[in-house]
């Protein structure tokens, strides 16, 4: 979607409104683009017919941006930093989240978190990273997603290259390139060795713990598998070891990929052997 630089003036100046407001005022904008109110109020009528803007009229009138905006703030501020050049199609599309192929010198994938747009206030009380900001009066969706972002591109350079997950390549705003993961969704396939798999995930949750991390939303929908090997995706949620809710999370991980494997391979371990394992702890090594 091309848009003409007034446009994307007042669609930056709506973003910069929504820091202090969930909808808001055209007086905001104006004053943020130092464009006229008429200029103002045409530029934000073509927005919202483009359907990447919405108004909202009650006691004022008030503007927030769409998803579609904000993703179109984020490609610009890819595309002015050289980190991609053209844009390819959907290649996934999760409960918070979308992925688009996009173009660098090489194909990389461009992930933009959906978090919070949905059920925003289930979000704030379910997500760790979240729950210092709730008290935020204006917190907004966008900001939720752009913490997310920030947050999984930061884990993501700790993990990488020790940890088998995609290579973090950039950011901005809610949105992170990374290298395109091979495969399918674990979920999804029917391995033919599927002790060799069960054996590398939980080899890469203990690099992971080692370097002291933890996915804390690790299940079968989140292992991408291949002919060579796997990958771990989406780790916005993670939590530091020796936190509050390590422990149980660590377990709460290694549960769901034990059962996910005695259910569908009939491939049996000890809960609490395997944790050991994960923590380095001799006497339980995987039974």
């Amino acid at each position: 979607m091309s848009l003409l630089p007034n446009e994307k003036k007042v669609l930056r100046g709506v973003e910069e409104g929504m820091k202090r407001h969930e909808w808001v005022p055209v007086e905001d904008i104006e004053a943020f683009v130092h464009l006229g109110r008429k200029e103002v109020e045409y530029r934000l009528n073509r927005l919202v017919e483009m359907n990447i803007v919405e108004r909202y009229i009650q006691s004022y009138v008030g503007y927030q941006l769409k998803f579609d905006g904000y993703d179109i703030l984020a490609i610009e501020g890819f595309v002015k930093r050289e980190t991609i050049g053209a844009l390819g199609e959907v290649i996934g599309v999760g409960k918070e989240s979308v992925v688009l192929a996009a173009m660098s010198h090489r194909p990389v994938a461009i992930k933009f978190h959906r978090e919070g747009r949905t059920s925003f206030k289930h979000v704030k009380r379910s997500r760790q990273h979240l729950i210092d900001v709730e008290k935020i009066e204006n917190f907004s969706w966008l900001y939720a997603a752009m913490l997310a972002a920030k947050r999984e591109f930061e884990v993501m350079k700790v993990l990488y290259p020790a940890v088998s997950i995609p290579e973090p390549i950039d950011q901005n705003r809610h949105a992170v390139v990374m290298s395109v993961v091979k495969g399918v969704e674990m979920v999804k396939a029917t391995l033919v060795e599927p002790e060799w798999y069960l054996d590398g995930i939980l080899e890469q949750v203990k690099k992971a713990y080692d370097l002291g991390i933890i996915h804390s939303d690790l299940s079968e929908h989140n292992v991408m598998v291949s002919d060579e090997g796997l990958t771990i995706i989406d780790w916005p949620q993670y939590v530091t070891v020796g936190s509050k809710t390590a422990d149980e999370m660590l377990e709460r991980d290694v549960k769901n990929v034990l059962v996910h494997f005695e259910k569908k391979y009939r491939l049996k371990r000890d809960l609490q052997s395997t944790i050991n394992y994960v923590k380095g702890i001799a006497a339980g090594q995987p039974s």
